[in-house]
This record gives C-alpha cells, structure tokens and sequence, in this order.
C-alpha cells in the first residue's frame, strides 16, 4: 500500500497522522508512507522522528479578514497545488489521508484531480474548515467524537472511530501508583491533581496556579507542567516571593511531561486546556477533570471539546475568562472532597472513550481500497 498522509501544525493534527501510519506498517509492513506537511510546524520534528519520510510545501491557515498577508498566503497556497500533484505524480498513493487543518486543502484538491480516494479524520468536536469543505467529496470523514457527526450533515460518508493517542488506561495498583508519586517526590495520602496547558503551557492557567502556591493553602498536591517557553517566566514570578520553583511543598513544576501515559494513570483530578487529543486521553484513562478551553482556538472548538466531556457528567468547565485563583480551587476541593462523585466522573469519561480506534481506521481504509 503506497500512502499519503497531510498532517500539520500541531501535534493534534500530526499524532493521529503518525498513529495511522504505524498501524497501516503494522498491518501491511511492506507499505510506503510520505507526510506532506509545512516547514514551519511539529512536524519537522515529531514525523522524522517516528520514521517517515516528509515533503514540505508552503501552506497556510487563510482567516476570512482580506488582509494583505492573507492575500499573498492564499496565492502561496494555491501555488503549493503544483508541488502536491507532482509529488502524487511521482509517488502514487493507493489513498491520501489528511487529519484536518489547512495542509488538507491543497492535499485534498490535488487528489481529487487525480481522482485518487481520499479520507479525513476529524479530531475536534467541532469540525474544522478544511474538513467541511472536503466531506461531500472525500470518500470517508472518520470523527473522533459522536457531537462531530451532526456538524458535517452533508458528509459522503461519516463514521466515529475515535482519535489514535498513545495514552492507554493502564490500571495501576495503588501501590504502583503510590512507587509513582513517590519518584516524583510526592507523599501518598494526598489527592494529587495534574495542571497542563499543552505543549506550549496556557498562560491563563499557570497564572491562576501562581496566585494558588503564593496562598500556600492547598490540601492535596500538584504537578505541573508549564510549556518550555513559560519555565522562566514562572521560575522569576515566584522567586518575587522567595520561592524555589525547585523546591515547593506538595508541588513539582516541570517544563514538559514526558511520561503522560503514566502521569495521568495515576493523578487524581486534571486541570488542562481542552485540545482534542486531550481531551482524547483523559476519557481513556477515566478521569475527572476541570477543564479551561483556549479562547482563541478556530471557530470556539476547544469550548466544544470540553462540552463533549461537561455533557457526560465526567468534566467541569472554567472559561478563560472567568478563570482565578479562587474558582479554581473551588472546582478543585469540590472534587477531591467528595470521592464518590470523583469516582463517578471518571467512570462517565470512560463512557465517551472509543475503544480500537486504529484498528477501525484501518478498517475504513481496506473499504476504500477494495
């Protein structure tokens, strides 16, 4: 099988590309894979990395302001058309798959002129432009939550397969968990919650957990991971009263999470944004969390992530907005304090979790293809 997947910008579009491509290799190993991605997104990091070959082309997001900018990158993008259709010319693929943003445009365009089959994965609960546009004329629109479905009522073809993570629920014992924490410099009898903003940390959030450890009023523990850019920055804001970012009580601050899969097993609660992949894995591992959607995100789409997970009983929702210091430890102690509505909220966000995803991706492949 010769594919090619779009896949760019952030690791939300570029992991579940990666995730296809390992299990289509899984299944038929003598496969040839190629991403098409951008020069400037993860993707020159984390596609290389996991094995694969990437073409870059100069694509980018177009919003619907007439710009200047907007203007030339729309004629960049329509130019990069021709370096697509030269590749598929050369390469081609049996299918080409694109997991949302606007890299599938030109991606999309080029296939479909070539009348190669074409399918997208939606990873949001609210489907972005690239796949609205695409989903009448692509063979399949594969959704990573069930709300996606009645947003793209116009779709060829639509089935919910889930989004590929490489977060699994591992069931732990607690005394596993308890070797865990106690590797992190954590003690066992105190809820521990885990605060992340992303890959690039969420200002808006680490803001509100300043104001919390300059209280020095908090009953249970927390780690903390606050994006490599924001380090500094936090480092500084807490030195302004005399405290060690490296040694607070009951609270460890780190750059970067690098073990998420084992991290996230064995916290109590989650405080994040409420990116897809995100929101992906805590239904998998089945915890409660307080969820904080980035403001800005296309078309509002982390509020609707977050809804997703609100509506199931197994989230609360903070808007950025609204977001301090107190309201946060108020969502906080509301939950730790009351262990059987804890539990009851980590069972419904493993309600919504999707179970083999990439195997039933693998699957609606195979169907295009025979």
């Amino acid at each position: 099988m010769k594919v090619i997947i779009a896949a760019a910008g952030t690791g939300g579009h570029i992991n579940p590309g990666i995730a296809i491509a390992n299990k289509i290799k899984e299944k038929q190993p003598n496969s040839e894979i190629i991403f098409i991605g951008t020069p400037r997104g993860l993707e020159n990091d984390l596609v290389p990395r996991a094995g694969y070959k990437l073409v870059t082309i100069d694509a980018h997001g177009i919003s619907r302001k007439i710009t200047i900018d907007n203007i030339k990158n729309a004629v960049k993008t329509f130019k990069s058309v021709g370096k697509v259709k030269k590749v598929m010319k050369e390469f081609k693929p049996d299918i080409v798959i694109g997991t949302g943003g606007y890299i599938c445009g030109p991606v999309m365009f080029s296939a479909q002129s070539k009348k190669i089959p074409t399918m997208l994965h939606e990873s949001n609960a609210f489907p972005g432009i690239a796949v609205k546009m695409f989903s009448k004329k692509v063979n399949t629109v594969l959704v990573g939550f069930e709300d996606a479905k009645k947003r793209i009522p116009k779709a060829n073809k639509i089935v919910l397969t889930g989004t590929p993570t490489k977060v699994n629920k591992l069931n732990l014992s607690d005394e596993e968990k308890n070797k865990i924490k106690q590797k992190l410099g954590f003690i066992d009898n105190l809820p521990l919650i885990l605060v992340f903003g992303g890959s690039q940390g969420a200002k808006s959030i680490n803001t509100a957990l300043i104001d919390i450890i300059r209280n020095k009023k908090i009953n249970y523990q927390i780690m903390w991971s606050v994006g490599q850019k924001q380090y500094e920055t936090i480092k500084e804001e807490l030195a302004k009263n005399d405290i060690n970012i490296e040694n607070i009580e009951n609270v460890k601050i780190v750059p970067y999470i690098y073990n998420m899969e084992e991290i996230l097993n064995t916290v109590d609660v989650v405080v994040a944004r409420s990116g897809a992949m995100t929101v992906t894995e805590i239904a998998k591992v089945g915890k409660p969390s307080i969820l904080v959607p980035f403001p800005l995100a296309t078309e509002n789409h982390q509020e609707y992530n977050a809804r997703v997970l609100v509506n199931a009983g197994a989230a609360k929702i903070i808007l950025d907005k609204d977001l301090n210091a107190q309201i946060l430890e108020n969502e906080i102690n509301n939950i730790i304090s009351n262990k059987n509505e804890q539990l009851k909220m980590g069972k419904n966000a493993e309600k919504i979790a999707t179970q083999n995803v990439e195997e039933k991706i693998y699957e609606e492949i195979e169907k295009i293809l025979q």
